[in-house]
């Protein structure tokens, strides 16, 4: 039982850190927020990501890469021009590790406005940090598991953000419905959007890329959206546009 809570915990947790400061503020900033709590926000991005610890800034610039070029040949990471996932992962990480290691300028209309805290963002994506990370999670599994089969768990730990990643990049563009024709291949995978905390309504996103709330119809939930309206309520975070509903 600790062994799925501790799963859970960690599936959710760095999800939930991906779509509200990476995605959300990062890359869109939907909302702002007080310096003090944007590095609070960072630093829970990066222990609960742990060994998949995401660069916010190059996170960002291939997030509006993605907007600007959807589901065309300059897309990141469409799954139109790829034979498989694998192969959308392998040249997305290409790609993410040239604006990481700042060996590629973007381009101006994708610079700036994303928090950069430069001894996380470096420690977070040392080959170190990983392990290390990785070793606590087998010390972890080693103390609390009580069947082997537990132990077949431990790759998504180590991998948590790419797999993320690659549901909602393959998925989002393949599989489910549209509301709207914004012009490319976004979909909405409803209802397994609920495991993935309202980042599978990419074409709700899509046509509305600076709206907090993913959902767009009676019965979609964007389960992230009330607790953003609630750290709005309490002035934890201010929300960029009126709340509707």
């Amino acid at each position: 039982m600790i062994i799925l809570i501790f799963f859970l915990a960690h599936w959710f947790l760095s999800l939930f850190f991906q779509t509200f400061f990476l995605h959300r503020y990062a890359s869109h900033k939907m909302f702002s927020t007080h310096k003090i709590n944007e590095r609070i926000f960072h630093m829970l991005t990066f222990i609960c990501q742990g060994s998949s610890y995401l660069n916010p800034r190059a996170y960002a610039i291939m997030h509006r890469e993605h907007h600007a070029y959807s589901d065309t040949e300059k897309d990141p990471h469409s799954p139109y021009f790829f034979r498989d996932v694998f192969q959308m992962m392998w040249r997305t990480a290409q790609s993410y590790k040239l604006y990481e290691k700042r060996l590629k300028e973007p381009d101006a209309q994708f610079k700036g406005n994303y928090p950069e805290w430069r001894l996380i963002d470096y420690w977070g994506s040392t080959y170190l940090s990983r392990i290390l990370f990785g070793i606590g999670y087998v010390v972890f599994y080693i103390v609390f598991a009580t069947h082997w089969w537990m132990f077949l768990l431990l790759p998504v730990h180590f991998m948590m953000g790419p797999i993320h990643g690659a549901i909602v990049n393959w998925c989002g563009h393949k599989y489910g419905y549209a509301n709207f024709d914004n012009g490319d291949k976004s979909k909405n995978s409803n209802p397994l959007d609920f495991l993935m905390l309202g980042e599978l309504f990419q074409n709700n996103h899509h046509k509305r890329p600076n709206s907090a709330n993913f959902a767009a119809k009676w019965f979609e939930i964007d389960p992230v959206y009330p607790v953003m309206k609630f750290m709005h309520w309490v002035r934890i975070i201010k929300l960029r546009k009126p709340i509707a509903g």
